[in-house]
């Protein structure tokens, strides 16, 4: 995914996030940048995809905020590298916590904000998306190659979501973030397609 952070209209195309905290995001943000060099998003776990809205923004987000303080903090477990059929991207899973990402999914996933996924949604952070065929295979292994030479801390605690929006240039804002279990809310930026 080529970011162009000089293209910043706005698009009706928006996602829930949960950012991955340092040091572990900083070594994912690293691999990712070595298995696909033209990527420069954050290390995240997608709690829902890019979709299109059919509500305005500030409705949504109004719908996140107030679903987000029934959900406690996961402690969440990467696990391996794998590859999902079909779409070829390469991923950490996540361990048996992907359950609770899940059912957010599931509950999140309405008012607005609802999508039929084209895929099975499995709570995962990407490491490699968008490769030519010939590159899968090459690319998992020096993946895999990676992760277990990471020999830090595993983990991390699941516990803001964020609203963002995509943008032409393929550059993802953060509108807004929301704690999980308080409903503590943190508006980022302005809740409007421009």
């Amino acid at each position: 995914m080529l970011c162009d952070p000089t293209r910043r209209e706005r698009i009706n195309s928006f996602a829930l996030v949960s950012y991955i905290p340092d040091p572990l995001a900083a070594f994912l943000d690293d691999l990712r940048q070595e298995l696909v060099p033209t990527c420069f998003l954050r290390a995240h776990i997608s709690i829902l995809p890019p979709r299109v809205l059919s509500v305005p923004p500030d409705e949504a987000w109004r719908h996140i905020c107030a679903l987000a303080p029934m959900f406690s903090p996961v402690d969440a477990q990467l696990t391996d590298v794998q590859v999902f059929p079909v779409s070829n991207v390469i991923y950490l899973a996540l361990g048996t916590e992907g359950d609770r990402v899940t059912e957010m999914h599931a509950v999140l996933n309405s008012n607005g904000l609802e999508k039929a996924e084209p895929f099975e949604f499995v709570p995962h952070v990407t490491l490699a998306q968008d490769l030519q065929p010939g590159e899968v295979d090459s690319i998992t292994e020096a993946a895999r190659e990676r992760w277990d030479e990471y020999k830090h801390q595993r983990w991390f605690r699941l516990e803001t979501i964020t609203f963002v929006q995509n943008t032409e240039g393929n550059n993802w804002i953060d509108l807004g973030e929301c704690r999980l279990g308080t409903g503590d809310v943190h508006l980022l930026e302005p809740l409007a397609l421009k």
